[in-house]
């Protein structure tokens, strides 16, 4: 049995919250002792708490814990850290993402963690952000990676991009796809066709579907600017917007001034547990995101048997293999994109041949299982560094 610590800022719904989640989850079950720390859930995207709390295994909030930079609660969640962590004494402390990556692997390293995990679900530091903002974030990486026995990626692309900005050494990488929870998606709650008639959808309509929240730099902005052409061509198209966020009002109003308001339908906030039926009503998913470590829509919608579609950013072409499972496009190029949807809209067979093999391909990789499986052997190797 190993203690465990994970640190997290927030439990919104969101990829790298899902995959925390799951990975305290299937440690617990397997009988180690699990402790997850986080901030408050701040935020229009929904809450993962309530899940947490329920599990069975330890959840504290820390108040000062937050993903915005304070520098007074930065400090106060650190010393909060330290003083936990000198008490519980765990074997392992796994942080996730860049802000609780910082401050609590500072925090471990102070309260002399025998092993330190950190995972990178995605880069802060990018060509989507300031270079201010990168500048700092690399410095910061850099600091915090020398007090790491292992850096934990989502994608081989994160590890890539990391060493070349000079964060960390190679042979502190290992990559461990991010988990889900497969079932759901093999057979949904809801049958597809019961879940596509309470969404006004017929038997003729063909579904473009997109899994992300309503926000900056994932890609709804291009799917808008190609909407008119493909609504005029293909009369059955319709567009399934599965999430919610601070930019929904504008993505209303924009669907409002070019008369296509009809064609899209937005589900709003959805929890987790009803995202796999969702994904089975549609017949394409399309994540053309700017950002991402390895966006958890595209082994999603491989599970729900359906192609993909994204841009080369990142991990993508490790949650979709280019013209088997679907298309990888050169970044943020929208009449690519357009004519990728344009050309599975008009061929049922494609679709359903890309969706057989990326449910294969999926469940290979993207299992949780698997994940916490691997996670476990990350944990022993570090425990052995961390003896020798």
């Amino acid at each position: 049995m190993m203690k465990i610590v994970h640190i997290i800022t927030r439990l919104i719904i969101g990829g790298a919250q899902e995959n925390t989640l799951l990975s305290c989850e299937g440690q617990h079950d397997r009988g180690n002792e699990v402790t997850l720390f986080t901030g408050p859930a701040l935020g229009p995207e929904g809450s993962l708490m309530e899940r947490a709390k329920a599990y069975g295994y330890c959840v504290e909030v820390l108040e000062d814990l937050r993903r915005s930079i304070l520098p007074g609660r930065d400090y106060r969640a650190y010393r909060r850290l330290i003083q936990r962590l000198n008490e519980l004494k765990p074997d392992i402390v796994h942080t996730h993402s860049s802000k609780a990556g910082i401050i609590g692997r500072r925090a471990a390293y102070r309260a002399n963690v025998p092993a330190i995990i950190h995972t990178i679900h995605g880069l802060a530091f990018t060509a989507s952000t300031s270079r201010l903002v990168n500048r700092a974030y690399r410095m910061l990486e850099r600091y915090a990676a020398p007090l790491t026995t292992k850096i934990v990626c989502v994608a081989d692309a994160m590890r890539d991009q990391s060493l070349a900005a000079k964060v960390g050494r190679a042979d502190q990488y290992v990559t461990v796809y991010s988990g889900m929870e497969t079932g759901p998606f093999l057979n949904p709650e809801v049958p597809r066709a019961d879940v596509r008639r309470q969404l006004g959808l017929n038997d003729e309509h063909v579904v473009v579907g997109t899994i992300a929240r309503l926000f900056d730099l994932k890609g709804h902005d291009d799917l808008l600017d190609i909407a008119p052409a493909l609504c005029s061509t293909f009369p059955q198209l319709r567009f399934l917007w599965v999430g919610d966020g601070t930019l929904r009002p504008a993505f209303e109003r924009r669907m409002e001034r070019m008369g296509l308001r009809d064609r899209f339908i937005l589900t709003g906030m959805v929890p987790p547990t009803k995202v796999p039926q969702y994904a089975g009503a549609m017949d394409i998913l399309a994540h053309p995101s700017r950002r991402e470590g390895l966006a958890r829509a595209l082994p999603q919608g491989s599970l729900a048997g359906v192609p993909t579609i994204t841009y080369d950013i990142d991990g993508a072409k490790e949650g979709t293999l280019d013209g088997q499972t679907g298309y990888v496009l050169p970044p943020f190029d929208a009449k690519k994109l357009s004519a990728t949807i344009a050309l599975l809209l008009q061929d049922p067979a494609r679709r359903r041949e890309m969706g057989r093999c990326g449910r294969e391909f999926a469940l290979k990789r993207f299992d949780a299982k698997v994940m916490v499986d691997a996670l476990e052997v990350v944990y022993t190797d570090a425990l052995q560094l961390a003896k020798q």
